[in-house]
């Protein structure tokens, strides 16, 4: 079977540093908090000393590391990753933090998100001779910090800033520091946590609730946190970027136990399930969520509309993160294995199918059909997002323009194609409404970037085709 049709998130990133403390194990727990934002491949950097200790390897953390491997991480400072690839192979070259050592000392990066300008960039250090061992563009930002380092360090961090283009949250290793760096724009989450002396830096909340520390705030757009012995300092680029953090954070990327902007990501997710039962309110018998992404949504929209709410499917939770058909023309099967209907819960009932989002939409096509299969009078989807139109550039994965469906078809022609007796979508203006920000990116859906993606006449260089 082809993998589950979802937007991907490009990966997680996690941060410790303790005085007193080793902190390898924190790290490791950390990123296992953040597992659902990467399953290619996984890494922990810890400095002991003056030296870099790196592990990394691909697949689930579980399966990169072993505990005597992990014991062997000791230390007081360390970063970690998860990597779901945009930019570069799914190769283990490009499995993250990356680790260098220059004339003046040595660094540990790590990095969710997309540079723009990654091409560019890449062959001006091409240009200049320098060698770069992956196809990933997380390795340009380490090869100019390294360039700009003889200005000193918050100079090299900078001037670095101020050539990349495009989406970033990183966490660094250098002179003995943990340091955090969020985009001009804010689009990729990050933030500070903290317990006792010791500090944090998490994509998610998440992971700090996990280890038992408390969430500080987030790290602002356009910000240098740097952490050491003396404690927490923070440098601002200068800027006139709009905050801008991504939407889809908030509909299907973090974990709904997190909090991004002093937002709920669960409450949120409740608020588009309660505002898309206002926008569209259909007669019916049962509300069912697709597990588990349609799950708050759902119980949003059935608070709203009165209309009660049911597991009309059942997800197994054991079938791992790949499947494969006995016969690979036999997709039924493969959506059968991972969701199974309820049918003395659904027989003969109108049903309001809720998730939140459709790509392709080939997945939610089943899904109706396995619901009339399973005796559903009627069968209602609604969508706690937009129709996804545009393609990302800022860390993302989506599919080719063409294979989207909210960009080659009409409501209606979706709602014929996926066999629904009706369909609808959230507005944008619902979805924004739901979050509580005005200014946020929804250029999947509205095409409006955070900043000019480079063009060729009239199309985008990087746009998939």
């Amino acid at each position: 079977m082809n993998k589950t049709i979802k937007l991907k998130e490009e990966c997680g990133v996690f941060g410790a540093f303790s005085l007193n403390n080793v902190v390898h194990h924190h790290i490791y727990y950390g990123l296992q908090a953040l597992q659902h934002r990467g399953q290619e491949s996984a890494g922990i950097a810890v400095l002991k000393g003056s030296y870099v200790n790196c592990i990394k390897g691909m697949g689930l953390l579980l399966e990169v590391f072993s505990k005597e491997e992990l014991d062997e991480l000791e230390g007081n400072v360390a970063i970690g990753h998860v990597r779901y690839s945009t930019t570069g192979n799914s190769d283990v070259c490009n499995a993250q933090p990356f680790v260098a050592n220059f004339s003046n000392g040595y660094m540990a990066l790590a990095h969710n998100g997309n540079l723009i300008n990654a091409l560019e960039l890449r062959r001006e250090l091409e240009d200049e001779g320098r060698i770069l061992q992956t196809t990933s563009d997380s390795e340009i930002i380490l090869h100019l910090i390294a360039k700009y380092y003889r200005y000193g360090l918050v100079e090299s961090l900078k001037k670095t800033m101020n050539k990349i283009k495009g989406s970033y949250a990183l966490v660094i290793i250098m002179e003995d520091k943990l340091i955090g760096i969020r985009d001009k724009n804010g689009i990729r989450p990050l933030c500070i946590g903290k317990k006792g002396d010791d500090y944090y830096l998490s994509s998610e909340s998440c992971a700090l609730d996990v280890i038992g520390a408390e969430l500080v705030r987030d790290v602002e757009p356009g910000e240098i946190v740097i952490i050491d012995k003396n404690g927490l300092n923070t440098v601002k680029v200068d800027s006139d970027a709009a905050k801008m953090p991504c939407v889809f954070e908030y509909i299907y990327f973090s974990r709904p136990d997190s909090v991004l902007e002093g937002i709920s990501v669960y409450k949120a997710r409740y608020e588009m399930g309660k505002r898309l039962a206002i926008e569209s309110h259909v007669d019916a018998d049962l509300v069912v969520p697709v597990p588990d992404s349609g799950v708050p949504a759902s119980r949003g929209y059935s608070f709203q509309s009165g209309i009660p709410i049911g597991e009309g499917l059942i997800k197994n939770k054991y079938i791992g993160r790949t499947f494969i058909c006995p016969k690979q023309t036999d997709r039924e099967i493969g959506v059968r294995v991972k969701l199974n209907v309820l049918k003395e819960l659904v027989r003969d009932k109108r049903i309001v199918l809720i998730d939140d989002s459709i790509v392709r939409g080939t997945t939610m096509k089943r899904l109706v059909s396995l619901l009339k299969k399973g005796g559903a009078k009627e069968v209602h989807v609604r969508i706690s997002s937009p129709p996804v139109k545009y393609s990302c550039y800022f860390g993302i994965d989506t599919p080719t323009k063409k294979e989207l469906v909210g960009a080659t078809m009409e409501v209606k022609e979706i709602c014929d194609y996926i066999g629904a007796d009706s369909l609808s979508f959230l507005s944008i203006e619902g979805l924004k409404e739901s979050v509580g920000m005005s200014s946020i990116c929804a250029a999947c859906f509205d095409g409006k970037y955070p900043m000019e993606v480079p063009k060729e006449g009239s199309k985008y260089l990087f746009e998939k085709k």
